[in-house]
């Protein structure tokens, strides 16, 4: 070897192992993985990130775009399951703590930097950034919606709901593995006591929102499945309750209780649309902001 190709990348030696590794599952989300991946591209070519995109059951160019940004790493399965993608994308992983992002939330370096740092100083603890509802194309139902939940404090401080959660290795080690459930992160959320949760404030996670009252039942629904879902301790732990209440005490006026008065009609539409599917239903995203 000559001296030329021994000094050929002077970097490669002073190279830090990856501050966190980015587990990213995606189902046919060529039409955005490109927008989640372009803030994290950096962090992913310099190393700094280990990002890896798990292509489960696609049958679009998911992988394609995936690969194109360098630095990340892209596992391709023909099983369309979140969590089975979610472990595959666990026994590639080499670094800690682990960031689960889904495939259409824009979470940019400094907010992945920022949990994954407060994690390495927290072990055992699960966390994730806060988060903002981007509504710009939604319509009103969609709007008022997400104005009533955004009032809730109780659902600022849970693992589900962002799109985006992380745990540390301790953290992990009570997890074990993604059992095959609806709610990935409401199952997450479950392992963990309050104090045993946090949210990092920093820069915030942008949410897509659906932009129809079809996207938003349909996502409302799968979000209902998941909650009725028997939990960790074999038992189903619905928050329906607990939101609700925080949602009638958000009430400060007309416009609140109009707010709160669509966010019930979607939750009653929700839960009637879904008994009357039964079964038949598979897995419910939200293809309106895709």
């Amino acid at each position: 070897m000559s001296l030329a190709q021994t000094i050929a990348d002077p970097r490669s030696a002073q190279r830090r192992p990856a501050s966190a590794s980015v587990i990213i599952p995606a189902h046919n989300e060529a039409a955005v993985i490109e927008r989640t991946l372009r803030p994290l591209a950096r962090a992913a070519a310099a190393g700094e990130l280990e990002v890896i995109v798990v292509c489960n059951g696609c049958h679009d160019e998911t992988a394609a775009v995936a690969a194109s940004v360098p630095g990340v790493i892209v596992i391709e399965t023909e099983i369309a399951s979140k969590p089975h993608a979610l472990n595959l994308g666990d026994a590639r992983a080499s670094a800690w703590p682990r960031v689960y992002l889904d495939a259409d939330i824009v979470a940019d370096e400094s907010s992945v930097r920022g949990v994954a740092l407060w994690l390495s100083l927290n072990d055992g603890f699960a966390a994730r950034p806060t988060a903002e509802y981007e509504l710009g194309s939604a319509s009103w139902p969609v709007r008022a919606y997400y104005r009533a939940r955004s009032r809730v404090p109780s659902l600022h401080e849970a693992m589900w709901g962002a799109g985006i959660y992380a745990l540390s290795h301790a953290a992990h080690e009570r997890l074990g593995s993604f059992p095959e459930v609806v709610g990935d992160d409401l199952w997450v959320d479950r392992l963990f006591d309050p104090d045993e949760k946090a949210i990092v404030t920093g820069a915030p996670v942008i949410v897509q929102t659906p932009r129809t009252l079809a996207a938003l039942l349909a996502v409302t629904r799968r979000a209902v499945r998941g909650a009725a879902a028997a939990g960790p301790s074999g038992r189903s732990a619905s928050t329906t309750g607990g939101t609700l209440s925080g949602i009638a005490r958000s009430v400060r006026g007309p416009a609140t209780a109009f707010d709160a008065a669509v966010y019930l009609a979607v939750a009653l539409l929700a839960r009637a649309s879904r008994a009357s599917l039964g079964a038949k239903r598979g897995w419910e995203r939200d293809d309106s902001s895709r």
